[in-house]
């Protein structure tokens, strides 16, 4: 019983993933990856973290910490006060940008003509800020702010959300039906289409996405919620300079 109430928590609170990662297991790490196997979660890679004794873990289910021998699990924040770095962030955003470029074909892209940066955004139809977001797309573009669109049905996997998602993705012109659906128009229905939805979804749940819009930046720093066009631009090119 215990197993199955620690495995639904770590479902609940996921973090952060590898979709299709090749596991990097040192050896003498078989006893986390056969313990954490029995709880449903796949471990993808080990490194030691800088806390003695504790292990960082890549998986399927977000970026944990175990013991050596896999006994006690630890799922947090890690952070470095001497240096005010947080690790699991810094752990997460190289996850990020991993996962990312599995999904880029599948992506609804608005390119800038005079490329600077890009941003990804999380995005869904009935989404207040999102739709707020999406009408700064213009300013966005005009300050060379590619911006690509992954869905996230803040629903789940049924309902009107999810369905109007499928619709836009599943359009002739993807681009065109999302704005006209961020501006209030229904989606037509486009019956016998897969898009990979169910995917971005999951895939933004392993980043630790909980709502929309989230937006990550070139680095894997990930912006949860409506940020301005000039905010935007200003996090892009402090980051270039750091």
């Amino acid at each position: 019983m215990k197993k199955l109430v620690l495995a639904g928590a770590i479902l609940g609170t996921s973090i952060s993933a590898f979709a299709n990662g090749v596991a990097a297991i040192p050896n003498g790490n078989e006893p986390i990856v056969t313990k954490f196997a029995e709880l449903g979660v796949t471990v993808k890679q080990i490194s030691p973290s800088p806390v003695a004794g504790l292990k960082e873990l890549i998986t399927d289910k977000g970026v944990l910490y175990a013991s050596a021998d896999g006994q006690y699990l630890m799922q947090g924040t890690l952070i470095d006060l001497n240096n005010r770095n947080n690790l699991t962030e810094q752990a997460l955003n190289d996850v990020r940008k991993e996962g990312l470029v599995q999904y880029e074909d599948s992506m609804i892209v608005y390119k800038a003509k005079n490329e600077k940066h890009s941003i990804t955004v999380f995005t869904d139809i009935s989404c207040g800020y999102c739709r707020k977001l999406h009408r700064e797309l213009d300013d966005l573009l005009e300050a060379g702010i590619t911006v690509k669109y992954l869905a996230f049905p803040r629903g789940g996997l049924q309902g009107s959300g999810y369905a109007d998602l499928m619709n836009v993705w599943c359009a002739k012109d993807p681009q065109e039906a999302m704005t006209a659906a961020k501006s209030g128009a229904d989606t037509k229905v486009m019956a016998g289409c897969h898009a990979p939805v169910a995917e971005h979804y999951q895939l933004g749940q392993s980043f630790g996405i909980s709502g929309t819009p989230a937006i990550i930046l070139e680095d894997g720093t990930l912006i949860p919620g409506y940020q301005p066009a000039a905010a935007l631009a200003a996090a892009l090119e402090a980051n270039k300079s750091s």
